[in-house]
């Protein structure tokens, strides 16, 4: 056989040379096509349990968290391995599946046993939740947020914090191929009240009242209607904490 093909090479030169053209630049073509990364992502086909409590220690974290999380999930086909983190005040929980095995049906897996694993969790200590569908290695750009030159006093660390997690952040979350944006640096915005335990006590009042009364104080409610001729005046209550004013009151 081997004879015939170097027989028909040698009397067809012109088609061979021609077929030697042409696989030449199909392969060209392929070689542009290659999914080429400079830092290949060799990590495993994972989901990701991330679950935040901060008021509990490591041994905590791990017996009413990180382990009935485990428990539920260990029956799930396909199903390679699990390896947990716990620490203060953070559980992580990485679910390792079989290469062949489709990462949206895995968490979609996951997240049921999730809602099993929620009732053996105690109430008010954390709630678990699924990571991005990202590794490590899927970090592809990194920026940072400043004020254009002249107006650096304008926008404090706080200000910029904030208009990168409620403008910026969400902005970039709708792009297309875009998995995750993780905001660090800054100052975070928030509202601390700072208890005086002597105040407290020279009113008779205990922490619990203070939680109530923030809770109860900060919440729009809504009313009835009052029919007007061909109108509707709907009737609502706005009391959503807004400044430090509001608080203190």
């Amino acid at each position: 056989m081997f004879n015939k093909i170097i027989e028909f090479s040698i009397k067809n030169k012109l088609i061979v040379g021609l077929f030697i053209l042409a696989l030449i630049g199909y392969g060209s073509y392929q070689v542009t096509q290659l999914p080429i990364d400079a830092v290949p992502d060799i990590t495993d086909n994972q989901v990701q349990v991330i679950t935040v409590t901060p008021s509990l220690g490591a041994p905590d974290v791990e017996r009413l968290i990180t382990f009935p999380i485990e428990q539920a999930n260990r029956n799930i086909p396909g199903l390679k391995k699990i390896r947990s983190f716990s620490r203060f005040g953070l559980s992580l929980i990485t679910i390792v599946f079989n290469d062949d095995v489709d990462i949206y049906w895995a968490r979609q897996q996951v997240t049921e046993r999730l809602k099993i694993a929620e009732q053996e969790i105690p109430q008010g200590i954390g709630s678990p939740e699924l990571a991005p569908v990202t590794t490590g290695l899927g970090e592809i750009y990194q920026y940072v947020l400043k004020a254009k030159r002249g107006y650096e006093t304008k926008y404090s660390a706080t200000e910029l914090r904030t208009i990168q997690d409620w403008i910026v952040k969400r902005q970039l979350t709708g792009v297309k191929g875009v998995a995750d944006v993780s905001s660090f640096g800054g100052l975070v915005k928030q509202y601390e009240v700072a208890i005086n335990p002597n105040d407290l006590k020279s009113h008779n009042l205990t922490l619990n009242d203070v939680f109530t009364a923030l809770e109860k104080n900060n919440e729009n409610t809504g009313g009835a209607y009052i029919e007007k001729a061909s109108t509707v005046l709907f009737i609502r209550s706005e009391g959503l904490i807004g400044s430090l004013e509001d608080i203190k009151k």
